[in-house]
């Protein structure tokens, strides 16, 4: 299946699923977090939609710090590895992502295709996973399957944003009920969290690590080798690797500091 670029109805097409609540059943409310699950029809695609108010956090910051691989590695934790592979026009690009799950539990990775957009006081970064030659799945991961996933941006004044983050994926793996419930009730809330105050922290650090490196906003700083997007294709879920781990009991789990309320 040919890959396709994102374009502007895309864009607003996941906009409108960040906004709309018609489906999404409510599994958290606290401190300024919300978090949402919705069923799917395949019992093998877990659907999650987050928002958190920003205070003094600007939507030019949080967008920031979401594209900035280089920050990342030092926020967030359940994070293995990830890097930029290639771009493929002056908004989209090629990455992996890897991260920790709780033990006994196989780690996860993805290759995916990654695009961007500013749309007037809203900034929209989504993904979703795609098969690159020179990336194939790895032995020590389970390769997961992004269908859709990303960040909604909105501005609300001078020094305040909200930031929406929906992620619809297939683990390619029978996770026990209690995993998924324990992602909605405390992993999916503090990875929020960890990213707002990542932000706060951000201007910071960025003024002492390369502080006009901003590729994601001037191209033409971007060095990535470039590859056509004929050279991806779609990874489809049925394709790899589906792994039944849904007998592990939380009992034998190590939950990381992530997970803790």
């Amino acid at each position: 299946m040919p890959v396709q670029i994102p374009d502007d109805s895309d864009f607003s097409a996941f906009k409108d699923q960040c906004l709309n609540q018609d489906g999404w059943t409510s599994r958290y409310n606290k401190g300024g977090v919300t978090v949402w699950c919705r069923e799917e029809e395949s019992s093998t695609v877990q659907k999650l939609k987050m928002r958190i108010i920003c205070k003094d956090v600007t939507a030019e910051t949080l967008y920031d710090v979401l594209h900035d691989t280089s920050y990342r590695k030092k926020w967030d934790t359940n994070m293995i590895d990830t890097y930029d592979i290639a771009r493929l026009t002056v908004n989209a690009d090629v990455g992996y992502y890897s991260w920790r799950c709780p033990s006994p539990l196989k780690n996860r990775d993805f290759v995916t295709m990654r695009s961007w957009l500013p749309l007037g006081n809203d900034y929209l970064i989504i993904n979703y996973s795609v098969k690159h030659p020179q990336h194939p799945p790895k032995k020590e991961f389970v390769r997961a399957v992004s269908l859709l996933t990303g960040y909604l941006i909105q501005s609300n004044g001078a020094s305040s944003s909200t930031l929406y983050y929906l992620t619809q994926m297939d683990p390619r793996g029978s996770l026990p009920k209690w995993v998924v419930n324990r992602v909605s009730q405390f992993v999916a809330p503090k990875a929020m969290r960890k990213i707002y105050k990542a932000s706060q922290k951000y201007s910071d650090w960025k003024r002492k690590h390369n502080p006009g490196l901003k590729p994601w906003i001037y191209p033409e700083q971007n060095t990535l080798p470039s590859i056509s997007v004929s050279e991806l294709t779609v990874q489809r879920a049925d394709s790899l690797e589906n792994i039944d781990e849904s007998s592990v009991s939380e009992e034998k789990t190590q939950h990381s500091d992530d997970e803790e309320t």
